[in-house]
């Protein structure tokens, strides 16, 4: 199947890995102080990080489209992973996205999220990094650069501005409309 416009192949068995850093979690969105406050406020700073409007209804979507084969995958350390596990768990993320706490991925570089898509065959990917889209161009068929980018989106390459956006291709890449 393929989207038009996009490119977008997915030729395997319909498996999607979103991001969660200005994917997932808006923190420049926080209104105390944008990522910093994620990154370094304390616990009720960090939870009051704000999600990207609309992502846990279009996962939610999304997961029911793929038949729960939804994973997220994100680059941080090993603090960062227990404050966005925290962030996942105090917003009822989970149950509201319809997804599975199992289906949660850590790398500490972005090149080693190449090998979480081969291992879990993943046909469509939702991220904000070129750089991301870079390394696991080849292995993922469907690209999603999401929310602004800094430069144009290269022709392999699917631009999602939103949420809405995200969940329209995604769903046209799975009905070939």
């Amino acid at each position: 199947m393929s989207v038009a416009g996009g490119g977008c192949a997915a030729a395997r068995e319909p498996r999607l890995g979103i991001d969660i850093g200005k994917v997932i979690i808006n923190g420049p969105g926080h209104p105390g102080g944008g990522d910093t406050a994620f990154f370094q406020g304390d616990e009720e700073t960090m939870l009051a990080t704000p999600e990207m409007p609309g992502a846990a209804a279009s996962i939610r979507r999304l997961a029911a489209l793929f038949g729960g084969r939804v994973w997220l995958v994100s680059k941080c350390g090993p603090r960062v992973q227990a404050r966005t596990l925290r962030w996942l768990d105090g917003h009822g993320f989970y149950e509201r996205a319809g997804i599975r706490r199992e289906n949660v991925r850590f790398c500490l570089t972005r090149q080693e999220k190449r090998p979480h898509c081969e291992e879990l065959g993943l046909t469509h990917f939702v991220d904000d990094h070129p750089e991301v889209h870079e390394e696991i161009r080849g292995t993922v068929g469907c690209l999603y650069f999401f929310g602004p980018q800094a430069a144009p989106v290269p022709s392999w390459g699917i631009h999602a501005a939103t949420w809405a956006d995200a969940e329209r291709l995604i769903a046209a890449s799975l009905t070939g409309t």
